[in-house]
């Protein structure tokens, strides 16, 4: 699977590459040579607003348009010819992009809202920093972003 490197003013961008499933490192720096060098030795592919070209790294750059979210993952998809896994969705933390791990809803409570406690039976946890999520009503409004 294809890993990212988004840089700095795309970070909601970000965020909805993880909610993907898509490894996404934010970059939040201004040195296009050590974006350039991450890039290459993690093998990630670089999105961006910038309209410089990043050396040989064209083909596996992204120069994103669009102003909106659901024009940005359109651009980024169909530039990389990418389809969205429903398998891969909801499975990295959208804080810092650590794998999410189903967690037995007996180990969430007093650590979540007790109205999410009450009404799910299913919750993931961040293996890294440890956020809990769970499927509440923003599933409908990613649902709507992603059918674009």
């Amino acid at each position: 699977m294809i890993k990212f490197i988004v840089t700095k003013e795309l970070g909601k961008l970000a965020r909805w590459l993880r909610i993907l499933g898509f490894d996404t490192v934010y970059y939040n720096n201004d040195s296009i040579g050590t974006l350039v060098i991450k890039a290459l030795s993690e093998n990630r592919a670089i999105v961006t607003r910038r309209r410089k070209t990043i050396g040989n790294l064209e083909k596996e750059t992204v120069v994103v348009r669009s102003e909106k979210i659901k024009g940005q993952i359109k651009e980024v998809m169909e530039k990389l010819r990418l389809d969205i896994d429903e398998s891969k969705i909801f499975t990295r933390c959208t804080v810092c992009n650590g794998i999410l791990k189903r967690v037995d809803k007996d180990r969430v409570k007093g650590s979540v809202p007790e109205y999410a406690f009450k009404a799910h039976d299913v919750f993931m946890r961040c293996v890294s920093c440890g956020k809990v999520y769970w499927q509440g009503a923003h599933w409908g409004g990613i649902r709507r972003v992603l059918a674009y």
